[in-house]
């Protein structure tokens, strides 16, 4: 706290600070009044720092909470055993979890493989989609785990990736993570985060470990 202001008593200053919220309160509730909007939004998680998935998966816990219906598609992570896949097969009446990727690029070393992997992969997660058109839908959010990491190599037809998200049904909630998200998909986003690095364990020798990485 600052110095007594002006010599006020402790009173006086909790009483002017309890003036300034009132007003800050005040302005909030008029700015809130405002947004009457709701819709389905389409999040992308992006950028080089670590947290893109963990926090897409937070609003997957987040939703399982408030009851949604959630589907899932890996489109590269599919061969590692992440800590979060035991815990959401613990709801299998809300969530849905399709693990479909290779690995990751470096480790396969199949470009082929790879894109008859993105391919099968998108395929699915169009299918999600599709099912979120019945009354009531299949699913209320769905994550597209890296995603970002085949379009950046080319392996799904952006376009197609793109202009399907933007039609998706109106109250669907899609996540998309990983890094270098192309500016088309940026654009049509809703919501975009952008995880910046500044400082990681890696710089200092650590390795990926349990229950922090995967």
């Amino acid at each position: 706290m600052k110095v007594k202001e002006q010599g006020l008593s402790e009173d006086e200053v909790n009483a002017r600070a309890n003036e300034k919220a009132k007003k800050r309160k005040e302005v909030r509730d008029r700015m809130l009044a405002t947004k009457t909007i709701e819709k389905g939004l389409l999040i992308v998680h992006t950028g080089k720092g670590k947290g893109k998935s963990t926090a897409a998966f937070g609003l997957v816990m987040r939703a399982i909470g408030n009851g949604f219906r959630i589907g899932i598609v890996q489109f590269v992570k599919g061969k590692w055993q992440t800590g979060e896949r035991p815990v959401l097969e613990k709801f299998p009446d809300q969530v849905t979890i399709k693990a479909m990727g290779e690995g990751f690029t470096w480790d396969t070393q199949d470009r082929a493989r790879d894109i008859a992997a993105a391919k099968a992969a998108w395929a699915e997660a169009k299918r999600m989609i599709e099912a979120c058109r019945t009354d009531p839908p299949a699913y209320d959010m769905l994550v597209f785990d890296e995603l970002n990491i085949v379009l950046r190599y080319d392996y799904l037809d952006l376009a197609d990736v793109v202009d399907t998200l933007r039609r998706r049904p109106p109250m669907l909630h899609i996540v998309v993570t990983g890094r270098n998200a192309k500016p088309e998909l940026i654009e049509a986003a809703d919501l975009v985060t952008e995880m910046t690095e500044i400082k990681h364990p890696f710089q200092a020798g650590v390795k990926a470990q349990k229950g922090i990485e995967f």
